[in-house]
Parts: structure tokens; sequence; C-alpha cells
């Protein structure tokens, strides 16, 4: 039995990915397959997590890194939510080959956002330089 110290275990983030973005297949399929799911207690302001947000689409787009739902997601927290905290989570495919970020609402019980972001292949990688 879950206590209220626990956080909510993956089936309910899996029911939680409904269609925010169009990285939440993608993340309900890498939880499907293994993927581990951690998240997060503390809740920043919403400002700083949509800085962060902007700031790796920005890099993504430079660099050339594959993303799903990143622009969506700065989209999302821009306009819908500009006041307050957040609470962040995260989803690491079980073959490291994606890394997605959740976003919900202070209390935790929405999810608001959902972005994916490609690990580059080791070739990707040295020409990229990470």
């Amino acid at each position: 039995m879950a206590t209220e110290d626990e956080s909510p275990s993956p089936p309910d983030i899996t029911e939680m990915l409904k269609d925010q973005t169009s990285a939440c297949k993608a993340a309900r399929d890498a939880i499907a397959a293994g993927g581990e799911v951690l998240l997060y207690d503390g809740q920043p302001p919403v400002w700083m997590v949509r800085g962060i947000a902007a700031t790796r689409l920005r890099r993504s787009l430079r660099i050339g890194l594959t993303t799903l739902g990143l622009d969506e997601t700065v989209e999302i927290l821009r306009a819908r939510h500009r006041d307050g905290q957040l609470r962040t989570g995260n989803i690491v495919a079980a073959d490291r080959s994606w890394f997605f970020t959740l976003y919900f609402d202070a209390t935790g019980t929405e999810l608001l956002a959902c972005s994916g972001l490609k690990r580059p292949s080791q070739e990707d990688g040295q020409k990229l330089q990470l």
C-alpha cells in the first residue's frame, strides 16, 4: 500500500500521459518497454522551469539534436502556466536512447506537458562535441 510520501507509480504516470504534446505516446512506450520513471519532490518556480525548457530547445535546434514535444512544452508553459510552481520528473528509456521530461502542476496531480530528447549516437556525439 502506498503512503502519502511515495511518488506515483509508473502506471499512474502512463495514465497521465494523454496527448498534451507529441512526446506523450513515445514516453508511454518507453515506460511500457521498461523505462525508468523518476519524480522529483521539489517545486521550482514556473519561470525557472520554462527558462530551462526554452534553453534546451534553443540548444537542441542549434546543435541538431532530435526532440519531441519540446517546442510544444515551451509554449504550454509560456501560455498557460505563468505563475506558481511546478513539479518535474523524467523517464529514461530502458536502452537509454531517449530522455523525457515531465512537467506537472504544483500538486503533481496534473501532467501539463512532456518533452523528449533523443540521445545522440556515439558517432553523432563525437560530431556534436557535447
